[in-house]
């Protein structure tokens, strides 16, 4: 059956923000509507689906990602709840020895551990943040090789812009020396690439598996489809072709692998590699091996906060007389957003720092100089985090029609009294990070991502962070958030179809359905109620995001291919368990 009628809940359509029922007719929405309607339109030509209260939304789509590191992360001990360093020490001693038995990741880490049969496989952990321990520091080298046992360890700090390694990784890599070895097994810059690429020797079928299970897991967050930031630093050109040929790129956007039966999350490439001249831009995007929609992403004009390498104007409030890296001049800035534009590609680049945003704000003038403003603004040009803009950086990045790819959860992570941004720049700059309603309110476009590995995907989180802000200067609507997760994200990338992203008549199927326990209207702004189930509004209600639960998936589906189904959702009597207990895996 092509047709199946889904009935019984909410949808949420412009088309009518009443409507409680949705026909999909193959790839394609073909109607929304009330019950009464549906249950006239109803016939045995049908498959229906009871949706007993579910929510359907146009699906998520995550603007900044990287797959295979996230398939790696979730491969690997999981530190992001570690409460403290010696909890972290404890999870990695447990996993060294095998003696996980429960646990987020355990068998996967055990996987891992036994996947070359011998006991040199390196342990990947991932997600350690010292900010949040009490003793405010990762663990060294010495401490590593005693909680397992001399085993060669890598842990990504939680940005992924520096790790800890422990002596065994340390010698074998050949990291005393190089740029970036800060001692004690701390490691940035180019002694942290290194690490991290000896610990990737992967087969083909390994890698494979780590993008399958992130893409999975997007699939069961609700996301149709994620943009892939690869760069030479990141991946190399052949992990962006079996990505590609995976779910089979921008050019078959069905995320369908031919033959395999696999429905998987679109995915929309980017590759982060400077380019001087047109030739040389030529050159790098026929070498990839596969298409990619432009030469923008984490091409780094500097690093993160957290690892001290975000680019600032002034020092590091907790590191005095340090200001961050830079990778990028304003000149190599210039060339790439020049060239970029002279061939209509879109250009970007990773910054978070002021000072880098300084650097970026200024190549994009220059370029705007020499090939005209026009082909600036036509290429559709995308800043990645954009953490540190002032007031001249955001009407800067509206006129030259620059879409910034923000994180909101970051600033949950890390915004607030006393938290990382406070730590590491003081209040007074801490107060000024993410200002996402300035984008908005300047013209900015904006969509949103998660960077994961660095923050998990979950879609409703990064909602709820934008929501609530930690500066209610910065808050918008929840109806803002989740069309900067949805509609914008396509719109960032230049999807050629209009009404992908929206659950309208004659719009690609494309959409999630959701176990919600309220719906409302939520707002940003304190001065006014800060939400409504009135009808009268005539606003598509949205999962109320303040109750501490997050709505949960029961179904995901790209152009009309079922990705993600949780056991029995569509079949008569799934929906007669009661709310939040319909099967869906914990």
């Amino acid at each position: 059956m092509t047709l199946t009628l889904y009935r019984n809940g909410s949808v949420y359509s412009a088309a009518d923000p009443f409507a409680t029922a949705m026909l999909v007719d193959g790839d394609t929405v073909a109607w929304v509507g009330t019950e009464h309607a549906a249950a006239s339109l109803a016939d045995q030509r049908m498959h229906q689906v009871d949706l007993d209260g579910a929510l359907i939304t146009p699906g998520f789509i995550d603007s900044h990602v990287h797959v295979t590191e996230t398939g790696i992360a979730l491969a690997s001990v999981d530190l992001t709840a570690a409460r403290s360093l010696a909890e972290a020490l404890a999870l990695l001693a447990a996993a060294s020895t095998d003696a996980v038995a429960t646990g987020a990741g355990s068998a996967a880490v055990r996987a891992s551990l036994r996947a070359a049969g011998s006991g040199a496989v390196p342990i990947r952990g991932h997600g350690w943040d010292e900010t949040r321990w009490p003793e405010g520091r990762p663990p060294t080298a010495d401490e590593l090789d005693r909680a397992t046992g001399g085993r060669e360890v890598y842990l990504s700090r939680i940005d992924v812009h520096s790790g800890v390694v422990s002596s065994a990784l340390a010698a074998r890599a050949r990291l005393h020396g190089l740029d970036g070895w800060l001692g004690e097994g701390l490691v940035a810059r180019s002694a942290h690439a290194a690490a991290r690429d000896a610990t990737r020797t992967f087969s083909t079928a390994q890698r494979t598996a780590y993008q399958l299970r992130a893409l999975h897991a997007a699939a069961a967050a609700g996301y149709v489809a994620v943009v892939e930031m690869s760069a030479p630093h990141v991946g190399s050109a052949e992990d962006l072709q079996l990505l590609a040929g995976l779910t089979c790129g921008p050019r078959n956007p069905s995320g369908t692998q031919a033959g395999a039966g696999l429905a998987l999350p679109q995915v929309l490439p980017y590759w982060g590699q400077a380019v001087s001249s047109a030739d040389e831009a030529r050159s790098v995007l026929a070498g990839l091996g596969t298409e990619v929609l432009g030469l923008a992403g984490d091409l780094n004009i500097d690093g993160s906060i957290g690892s001290h390498s975000a680019l600032l104007r002034e020092p590091y409030a907790d590191s005095a007389g340090s200001r961050g890296t830079q990778y990028l001049s304003v000149d190599q800035v210039t060339d790439h957003l020049a060239v970029t534009s002279e061939l209509g590609i879109q250009g970007g680049f990773h910054l978070i720092g002021d000072a880098a945003m300084d650097i970026a704000v200024e190549g994009l003038r220059r370029a705007a100089a020499r090939v005209g403003i026009e082909k600036v603004r036509a290429a559709g040009h995308r800043f990645e985090h954009a953490e540190m803009a002032d007031d001249d950086a955001i009407a800067a990045l509206a006129a030259h029609s620059v879409t910034v790819s923000v994180q909101p959860s970051f600033d949950a992570l890390w915004g607030g009294p006393g938290a990382l941004y406070q730590t590491r720049l003081g209040k007074a700059r801490a107060a000024t990070l993410n200002p996402i309603a300035a984008f908005y309110a300047a013209g900015v476009p904006v969509c949103f991502g998660s960077d994961a590995p660095v923050t998990p995907m979950n879609p409703w989180a990064s909602v709820r962070a934008a929501l609530s802000h930690h500066q209610s200067t910065a808050r918008i609507s929840a109806r803002a958030a989740f069309l900067g997760h949805s509609r914008a994200g396509w719109r960032a990338v230049r999807e050629s179809d209009p009404l992908l992203g929206q659950l309208v008549p004659g719009a690609p199927a494309s959409f999630a359905v959701w176990d919600v326990a309220e719906l409302m209207v939520q707002v940003a702004d304190d001065r006014v109620q800060s939400w409504s189930t009135d009808p009268r509004a005539r606003t598509p209600l949205l999962p109320a995001l303040d109750a501490g639960e997050d709505p949960q998936c029961l179904q995901t589906v790209h152009r009309g291919v079922q990705l993600h189904s949780v056991p029995g959702f569509g079949t008569a009597g799934f929906g007669t368990a009661e709310p939040g207990d319909r099967g869906v895996p914990g």
